[in-house]
């Protein structure tokens, strides 16, 4: 017997990959992890934006089986910058020229006069790779409000394949030939939301199989037994998709809390009373530090309806207290001043507070993951998806690992 805990979109990947016998639990009322969908006064709104980028066609194909391919949107993706008074193409380092000349002559002065040869660290590497005019004027004032911590903190390579890079030679092409490509330049997008793709799967999955409202609380890695609210059950393998430092607390192994860091995300969904000006953006990133959030993203151009339905992002630390009312306030008027909201009511409103949301990839904790990871193996416990192996991935990365540990398994 697999034992699984969470419900989301690795855990039922990996019931679905399994040969073995197999017993999802999932201490929330409802299945899907943080890619669920409110429905609410005619507006869809997922916790947060959920643009799913298939990068394999058997994985888009997987997913999607028990979709509508009637109500599957395929879109083309377009983003933009909100930089000072104007809107800049993103990614913003391949997209200078749409400065003003004498930010694009600063920009192209740190590029090639460029004092920094080396780093060590995230922060260092913006630096070295970007110089510091693009990265003063966009990337490291928009990644400190995401991650809510100083850049240095992080791994060099902490965003992987999903950081836009580009050399010199792309950023001087793209002056005349624009391209802004990037790793979801396209993507599909459910008229239901997110959690189509999630019932999508457990359509395929019996009822018994998922356990709801029963949380673990305690597992013994010796007698190889899950504790929850509700039961014992015995495992021949454990499969865990809750954040790593949890599961290390849930099975008693010693660790460093101090090398585990993240931060909180508060996420409104607004819904308004007519169109906004704005009909193209699919999202749009804030770097500016005197603006509340971070990105907003536009569900009406997605879905092409007539009212502006928002998702708005705000970035916190692991710690902070956050008074969702006084900064519902903030954002209203931020929206307004940034003239998102020009005359437009409020008629819904939705919030969640992710926590944790995005983890802090650092060299300590790569390589504390790494070795307690196989510890834990030792026992037939195994972490994986974006919380589990405790990095920055995509839930197509989190379903390829779930395929990829019950082949490994079953060898």
């Amino acid at each position: 017997m697999d034992i699984v805990i969470g419900a989301g979109a690795t855990g039922l990947g990996y019931g679905l990959f399994s040969p073995n016998d197999y017993q999802i639990i999932e201490s929330d009322s409802e299945i899907g992890g943080y890619c669920k969908t409110i429905k609410q006064d005619g507006f869809v709104w997922d916790y947060s934006g959920h643009f799913f980028h298939f990068r394999l066609p058997e994985m888009e194909k997987f997913i999607c089986e028990c979709i509508d391919s009637e109500t599957l949107l395929k879109c083309r993706k377009h983003t933009q910058i909100k930089y000072k008074d104007r809107y800049i193409d993103f990614p913003f380092q391949k997209n200078i020229h749409q400065l003003s000349k004498q930010e694009l002559i600063e920009c192209l002065y740190d590029l090639f006069c460029n004092e920094y040869e080396t780093y060590r660290n995230f922060q260092e590497m913006l630096y070295c790779k970007f110089g510091k005019g693009i990265a003063e004027k966009f990337l490291i004032p928009y990644n400190e409000k995401l991650y809510a911590c100083n850049l240095n903190k992080l791994d060099t390579d902490a965003m992987g394949r999903f950081f836009p890079y580009a050399d010199i030679k792309d950023i001087i092409a793209n002056f005349r030939n624009s391209d802004s490509k990037s790793y979801n330049d396209h993507f599909t997008y459910p008229r239901g939301g997110a959690i189509e793709y999630i019932q999508s799967l457990k359509h395929r999955i019996p009822d018994n199989k998922v356990k709801l409202n029963e949380k673990v609380i305690a597992i013994d890695i010796h007698r190889k037994i899950v504790k929850t609210t509700k039961e014992e059950i015995g495992y021949d393998n454990l499969i865990s998709t809750i954040p790593f430092p949890k599961l290390l607390q849930l099975c008693n192994i010693p660790y460093d809390p101090s090398i585990y860091s993240w931060n909180k995300v508060l996420v409104f969904n607004l819904g308004f009373d007519s169109k906004g000006a704005d009909t193209r953006n699919n999202w749009v990133y804030f770097p500016d530090k005197g603006t509340s959030f971070y990105r907003i993203g536009y569900y009406d151009n997605i879905f092409q309806t007539n009212r502006m339905s928002l998702y708005v992002e705000l970035g916190f630390d692991k710690d902070a207290d956050i008074d969702v009312e006084k900064w519902y306030e903030t954002v209203i008027e931020d929206l307004k001043s940034s003239g998102i909201i020009d005359g437009q009511n409020v008629i819904s409103r939705h919030h969640v507070i992710m926590d944790p949301a995005y983890v802090h990839i650092t060299k300590d904790s790569i390589e504390n993951v790494k070795a307690l990871k196989q510890q834990l193996k030792n026992h037939h416990i195994y972490s994986i998806g974006r919380y589990g192996s405790w990095t920055y991935c995509s839930i197509e990365d989190g379903l390829i690992e779930a395929q990829s540990l019950s082949q490994n398994i079953n060898k």
